[in-house]
């Protein structure tokens, strides 16, 4: 009898719980009770191999099995509570005969190797700044070696964006994840400021140029009246990787080391590159070589697909520098600012993955982009408001519907604005104007120094600012059309 997805995935779930198990109850005490943190070591760096293999079955289950995304949402946050793989095989057992196995598609090795990309972004998080001060960086220097890799990262993506038009992008992104992974191993040689910045560096640009080039390769292989649903989808990866980083660095880097937790991260890109190459039926019609060269336009809609990168990410670095503060303010624990960030990634993944993500095939991304920079510049106004639990998590799921409006209206904008021989370029100043507002959000909210609340009112007025120029932007290009329909006539 062949062997199901779930079979596999029950096995590697039973081997995930059980060294779970083994690292609390056995490796744990003997190192605080014994004196023996050398099992921690061992078990931790066993765990956080048997975890990585785990996630890479539960992708690859989702892949294969025609089921809810609930199961696999479940099968991940079993992974971090004791005995919650084995509740969930049971469970597993019972379903399995329900689920029929559907044919590989390709695609999803690029979904994949894109939650690559972001795992690989949000891992650093909760961990850098603290690892640079352990190999002697000072509070300056840490913060440089957190943001250079945002700042050469955008040189990858233009580098990615502009290489990608002329070798291809599934190429340029397979060159991209190799070289990726093997940077993330180098972690493991640094021992001092001056090699963590030249790591980091190289980290930044490799990492920068994997996604432009598989953001075009979706666009170019996707039909065109289902761009705005897979964007969506694309954007559920990025938001699974905003949840399972952050914990999985935080947790792995605590039993282990940061350069473990980066080498695991490396190692499942290492898996995707081989598994890139033994799925390899990725069709693209190539131009032919007599054409004349297509040169990209900086149009109207490509301009506010920036434009919305840009102040998208403007948000998330404000609410990155800012949320902690506030929380800290307000007398609640540290850990309850990556709940409140798990939060709206998990409201924005779910309107993704669910039967909403069609609301993008039917709506023009200029309208949903509208609602987008709306929604998320009354919830920057309303976080420095709230003063209770429950109406910071209410907001924060409200950034959540922002979020995931805006984020596949802007990768539609740019898809349909642009053609199959520039889109790689387009996308390569696409993400990097999503690096440099990151970089703008943060610093120059702490350049300012106005206060919590007023970084974020400053925040939900910048974004109303970008409001109100869409907005009449859409009211001016209506007008024309209809005086050209009148012309016509």
């Amino acid at each position: 009898m062949r062997q199901s997805p779930i079979d596999y995935l029950r096995i590697a779930g039973i081997m995930d719980g059980i060294s779970l198990l083994t690292l609390l109850f056995i490796a744990m005490p003997l190192k605080y009770f014994a004196d023996l943190p050398l099992a921690v070591t061992i078990n931790g760096s066993i765990h956080g191999v048997i975890f990585m293999l785990y996630m890479c079955t539960i992708l690859y289950t989702a892949i294969r099995i025609q089921w809810s995304i609930f199961w696999s949402l479940a099968a991940v946050l079993v992974a971090f509570i004791p005995f919650g793989n084995f509740i969930l095989d049971s469970y597993l057992k019972k379903a399995q005969h329900r689920y029929p196995v559907k044919p590989f598609q390709a695609s999803w090795i690029v979904y994949s190797i894109i939650f690559f990309s972001f795992i690989d972004l949000f891992a650093q998080l909760p961990v850098m700044s603290t690892f640079a001060t352990s190999v002697g960086a000072s509070a300056f220097i840490a913060g440089i070696a957190v943001g250079i890799y945002s700042f050469t990262n955008s040189f990858g993506n233009i580098a990615s964006g502009i290489l990608t038009d002329k070798v291809g992008p599934l190429s340029m992104m397979l060159f991209g994840l190799g070289t990726t992974s093997a940077s993330l191993f180098t972690y493991h040689f640094i021992n001092d400021p001056m090699t963590l910045l030249i790591v980091r560096s190289f980290h930044g640009f490799f990492g920068g140029l994997i996604v432009p080039a598989a953001f075009t390769l979706l666009a170019n292989t996707t039909a065109q009246h289902e761009q705005g649903s897979k964007s969506a989808v694309t954007g559920s990866f990025v938001g699974i990787a905003a949840i399972v980083g952050p914990a999985f660095s935080g947790i792995m880097a605590s039993k282990t080391s940061v350069p473990y937790v980066f080498s695991l991260v490396g190692t499942l890109g290492f898996i995707l590159l081989v598994s890139s190459f033994l799925f390899r039926k990725i069709h693209i019609k190539k131009k032919k070589r007599e054409e004349p060269r297509v040169s990209f336009k900086w149009n109207r809609d490509v301009q506010k697909a920036f434009m919305g990168a840009f102040f998208l990410m403007f948000s998330q670095g404000a609410l990155a520098y800012l949320l902690p503060l506030h929380v800290e303010s307000l007398g609640y624990s540290s850990r309850m600012s990556g709940t409140l960030m798990s939060m709206f990634g998990v409201v924005a993944v779910l309107l993704f993955i669910l039967p909403t993500n069609r609301l993008f095939n039917r709506v023009a991304p200029a309208y949903t982009l509208l609602i987008g920079v709306g929604v998320l510049a009354v919830s920057q106004i309303l976080i420095g408001q709230m003063t209770t639990t429950w109406t910071l998590y209410l907001v924060m799921a409200l950034y959540g519907i922002g979020f995931s409006c805006l984020f596949p209206s802007i990768n539609t904008l740019l898809i349909q604005s642009t053609t199959p021989e520039t889109r790689g370029q387009a996308y390569g100043y696409f993400y990097a104007f999503f690096s440099i507002g990151v970089v703008v959000g943060s610093s120059l909210l702490g350049f300012l120094q106005i206060g919590i609340t007023g970084g974020f009112m400053l925040a939900g007025v910048v974004l109303t600012a970008f409001l109100i120029f869409i907005f009449f932007d859409i009211r001016k290009k209506e007008k024309n059309e209809k005086l050209s329909d009148l012309s016509i006539k």
